[in-house]
């Protein structure tokens, strides 16, 4: 499925940085992934300050049709990632020379266009540009992007269960991104 501007050609999605005055589309589109997908897991009291995390060294928005149609950020290791721990074990190499893809959804009416391979490729850039090894968790029931990632070649390190607060066990899989 391709989209079609006005005149009938073919435009495919761009992929830039995101600025402070996306966020609000953002969250938006993030608030129909919830919705039709359940992600996040769970829904944030302040979903702009979720998309803004501390550790978060840069962020980009897909768009198509000139709408906001997905996100992806690049973060440093925080502690609750368990990706750059798994990688570092592997590697040798420290966790700082890691960086954590988060944050990636796509509007439900927006699949189909490649936007969850071209943001990932933006992160993935991003991530060698700055010497780090791209590493990412993803709840183990989010099959779609699993899917995604073992598609671009990403390695499973590890499946491992995760807790999430005093009532709440989730199962996350650990991926690095190929080598």
């Amino acid at each position: 499925m391709k989209s079609e501007s006005v005149s009938g050609v073919d435009v495919p999605p761009i992929a830039r940085r995101r600025t402070d005055g996306d966020l609000g589309d953002c969250v938006r589109v993030l608030a129909a992934v919830h919705e039709h997908d359940g992600y996040p897991v769970n829904w944030p009291e302040f979903p702009e300050a979720w998309l803004t995390p501390p550790s978060l060294v840069a962020s980009w928005v897909a768009e198509l049709d000139g709408r906001i149609a997905g996100h992806i950020g690049l973060s440093r290791s925080d502690a609750g990632d368990v990706a750059p721990g798994l990688w570092s074990a592997r590697t040798g190499v420290s966790v700082d020379a890691t960086a954590v893809v988060n944050r990636l959804f796509v509007a439900p009416w927006a699949r189909g266009h490649g936007i969850g391979a071209l943001l990932m490729a933006q992160a993935v850039a991003e991530a060698q540009d700055r010497g780090v090894h791209p590493v990412l968790d993803v709840v183990a029931s989010d099959t779609a992007a699993a899917t995604l990632y073992e598609r671009l070649g990403w390695q499973l390190l590890a499946t491992v269960e995760q807790r999430w607060g005093p009532e709440q066990k989730v199962t996350v899989r650990c991926y690095a991104a190929a080598t």
